[in-house]
């Protein structure tokens, strides 16, 4: 929970290894349309993910962001299986 707590400031937060940072790093790559996925982070990927483990990470990345637009188009609601903690 303390994690979840702190995603939105992962850079910041002490609470991450090296290969999650990197994780993060790509999500937001892949997210963000004015980023782009280099050679060099896949470089740093590869030093922690084996090809599958990126292959599947890319999945669920892309994943998330198909349901993030296709969700609220069709008003789909959060259904309260992921509780996102408040910040305190």
């Amino acid at each position: 929970m303390e994690k979840l707590a702190e995603v939105t400031t992962w850079r910041d937060s002490t609470l991450f290894s090296e290969a999650e940072r990197l994780a993060l790093e790509y999500a937001e790559r892949i997210t963000y349309t004015d980023r782009r996925v280099d050679d060099a982070l896949v470089a740093e990927l590869k030093n922690h993910y084996s090809d599958a483990q990126i292959v599947e990470l890319t999945a669920a990345i892309a994943m998330e962001n198909f349901r993030s637009k296709f969700n609220p188009a069709l008003g789909i609601e959060a259904q309260g299986f992921c509780m996102v903690p408040k910040r305190g």
